[in-house]
């Protein structure tokens, strides 16, 4: 039977039980979950196997990529841009990046980038999906087309090039790589292990990714020249590629950081906690307050459910994502269910990674049942 480590308080033993019956019963491989409350962990738990053979065991300081999970961390390396009165948020994305004016694009915000209101959500025909490792050729194809409707009108999820839009106005602001930045500027300083892609000497902790069941999507019901059909296959990817050396060798600020849910907890409290985590701060009051101004409220056009985006982040929506309560709470997740919810009020971060990945692009039942473990218990 897989072993459950690690420590809960009392308080939250239901997250425990969860997460024990759910790996006992076969609907978990492998996870983590941790939760933070103003800088003490009350829950880090860690267990089951990090490979589909389960042969493995997931240790502490096992490693997984957590698809979009990822675009959390590429926002806070814009929030910090922000803070330092480099990055105007309000600002044309020309302003920073001139070649994205083409297209008709030159009245596209900062914040329609990180708001998914840019028109902007996938790389346009033809375009290979292999392109995306190649950080020039896939940042200036963006940079080239034309948006798919009417920036700031309405969201619509940039699955896919999230990390190469705002990566790459990182790059052009602050001199590095997104990939560079967030090691130096993020992960360093934090002494996180939670980056974007991962270090080869690190690849013997990575967990297997294992694939989910196939999206329950009729593609021949959908308008071909609709904008999810368009964001869907512009860069179609499998989730196999997760387990590829260049997939964690690349610069994917959208979809292949990896951590564990230690590691991204204690990276993203620094919104939680007010921009400050052990004495490192890397954002004010008042840019964590910007999170919460609200881009776009509605069905999204890519992922077809009501979602309301901030700057960089997820807000409460009941209707789209019901087990994020409201408040004053900033969320987002990855492909299959890993998520990361901060909750500002409570000065709490809550994150759960895992290697089976289920059905779906935002959340699962597994991480829907441990946070609301966590709502039950606060």
């Amino acid at each position: 039977m897989a072993e459950l480590n690690g420590f809960v308080d009392e308080r939250f033993a239901a997250v425990r039980e969860a997460a024990e019956a759910n790996l006992a019963a076969g609907r978990e491989t492998g996870l983590s979950i941790c939760l933070d409350v103003d800088g003490e962990r009350v829950v880090d738990l860690w267990g089951g196997h990090a490979d589909r053979a389960r042969t493995r065991p997931w240790e502490r300081d096992t490693l997984v990529n957590v698809w979009s999970t990822t675009k959390t961390l590429t926002s806070l390396a814009a929030l910090i841009l922000v803070d330092r009165g480099e990055l105007d948020v309000d600002a044309p994305v020309a302003k920073y990046w001139p070649e994205f004016a083409a297209g008709g694009k030159e009245g596209v915000l900062v914040r329609h980038l990180l708001g998914h209101t840019s028109g902007v959500s996938g790389w346009a025909a033809p375009f290979d999906a292999a392109d995306i490792f190649d950080w020039e050729r896939s940042t200036a194809h963006l940079a080239a087309q034309e948006p798919w409707w009417t920036p700031g009108e309405g969201s619509g999820y940039h699955l896919l090039d999230f990390g190469h839009l705002v990566g790459e106005v990182v790059r052009r602001v602050s001199g590095k790589p997104l990939r560079r930045f967030v090691d130096e500027e993020i992960a360093g300083p934090l002494g996180t292990d939670f980056r974007i892609g991962a270090r080869e000497e690190d690849w013997d902790r990575c967990a297997e990714i294992i694939p989910p069941p196939p999206l329950p999507i009729d593609q021949s019901a959908i308008d071909p020249s609709s904008v999810l059909m368009k964001t869907m296959t512009g860069a179609p990817l499998r989730a196999e590629v997760a387990n590829t050396a260049e997939w964690r060798s690349a610069d994917i600020g959208g979809a292949n950081g990896h951590g564990n849910a230690a590691s991204i907890a204690r990276t993203l409290s620094v919104i939680s906690r007010g921009g400050e985590v052990d004495g490192v701060r890397l954002l004010s009051p008042e840019t964590v307050e910007l999170i919460f101004r609200e881009q776009a409220r509605g069905v999204d056009r890519v992922l077809g459910i009501p979602l309301r985006w901030g700057i960089g982040y997820a807000l409460p929506e009941p209707a789209g994502v019901p087990f994020v309560p409201d408040g004053r709470i900033c969320f987002w997740g990855g492909w299959g269910g890993s998520q990361i919810v901060m909750d500002v009020e409570r000065r709490m971060t809550f994150c759960y990674v895992m290697n089976e990945m289920k059905a779906g692009l935002v959340g699962s039942e597994e991480g829907a049942q441990y946070l609301s473990a966590v709502y039950a218990a606060v």
